[in-house]
């Protein structure tokens, strides 16, 4: 019985239905997968088992349709059962991050990852601005914020909404109690991703540090920038009492100060019209088709575009590698902001890689006086 006809019998039957044909697929995987470490390479290749697209790369699942195994990660069970697809494990060891100070003080980015609840994955980035303040908070408490939210909300948009509303609401709260008036102009982006069951997606953004997946080689956008420049941003930002203005460089700053329309902190704009209520979008992964999740702060993102970003990584042997050739790479274009950047594998990870990439010559060498 194929493995496909395992997890609907499993899908449809009672619990011992269910338990029996769990342990089935669970076993017939592990079958697979030996069979493939000891079939001799030539055999491999020319059974279209192993190479179902031609590809002269043989791999362990596409026996059954599903994904690369270069990251060699286990399914995980219960979700593969209960979506009726195998789902890889995703693992937190195999996620590359790489953070540079680039040509400032001190680096004002954080980022952080971790095993938020026994099935939803945490990873954030958050752009600190007008001191690191803002973005320490949100390091240290955004996670408990969701994690204790999540177990009374199943949508996760909702949950990350909240959150992001509610940390905004206690750093005010920290921050007055501050003698220091000038910390009520700190401030941070966050865009933040949780993975639940190996396979939902949610993202949350606020600010103009991005996610992006990469799918079937291409780089889809998760988030879109919080700046002036954007019609409804702009609106808001003039309905509320504040006001847009350019400087040498033709940035849009609201009130003169800030490039961001949204974010965490900045409370001396509040009542221009900045908010915390993040952008939220939810997607399932195709682990086939999936890559990897990057999310991105703007010293990378303000010199290379995404399907730049995209097509570097595609070209390197491990998320850690990428992580660090991709800072390498802003830098050389002549970034000088604080640069972060985390890669997040996914069951295709590897399968796209391919010896020709395109450069952008349109990017912009000016990466200095954003938040002048």
């Amino acid at each position: 019985m194929s493995v496909a006809a395992l997890i609907r019998l499993a899908r449809s039957g009672g619990t011992h239905l269910h338990q029996w044909a769990g342990l089935r697929i669970a076993y017939t995987l592990q079958e697979d997968h030996r069979r493939s470490l000891h079939c001799p390479s030539s055999e491999r290749l020319s059974n279209s088992r192993f190479d179902p697209d031609s590809s002269g790369r043989p791999t362990t699942w596409d026996s059954f349709g599903i994904w690369d195994n270069r990251i060699d990660e286990p399914i995980l069970l219960p979700p593969s059962i209960r979506y009726g697809k195998p789902i890889p494990k995703v693992s937190l060891s195999k996620v590359g991050c790489s953070s540079l100070i680039g040509q400032r003080k001190e680096n004002e980015d954080r980022y952080q990852l971790s095993q938020m609840t026994g099935n939803i994955l945490y990873f954030a980035v958050f752009d600190g601005h007008g001191g690191p303040q803002a973005a320490n908070f949100c390091h240290k408490y955004m996670e408990k914020y969701i994690r204790d939210l999540v177990t009374g909300e199943d949508n996760l948009e909702l949950v990350l909404t909240q959150a992001f509303l509610e940390i905004d609401k206690a750093l005010a709260r920290h921050l007055h109690l501050s003698a220091d008036a000038n910390l009520l102009s700190a401030g941070t982006t966050a865009t933040v991703a949780l993975l639940r069951d190996g396979i939902e997606l949610v993202v949350a953004s606020v600010g103009d540090s991005r996610a992006m997946l990469c799918r079937k080689g291409k780089a889809h956008k998760l988030t879109v920038d919080h700046t002036p420049e954007r019609k409804d941003e702009k609106e808001r930002i003039r309905k509320s009492g504040g006001y847009v203005t350019w400087n040498s460089l033709g940035q849009p700053h609201v009130n003169g100060r800030l490039a961001m329309t949204r974010s965490i902190g900045d409370f001396d704009l509040k009542n221009a019209g900045l908010i915390a209520e993040p952008e939220t979008k939810r997607i399932s992964l195709h682990h086939v088709h999936d890559s990897f999740l990057a999310l991105t702060t703007d010293g990378i993102n303000f010199i290379m575009n995404s399907q730049e970003i995209c097509d570097v990584i595609n070209q390197c042997h491990d998320p850690k590698e990428a992580a660090q050739r991709i800072n390498e790479q802003a830098m050389q274009y002549g970034s000088e902001d604080n640069s972060t950047i985390m890669v997040v594998p996914f069951g295709a990870w590897g399968k796209e890689k391919n010896t020709e990439v395109n450069f952008s010559f349109s990017r912009s060498f000016v990466s200095s006086g954003r938040w002048a």
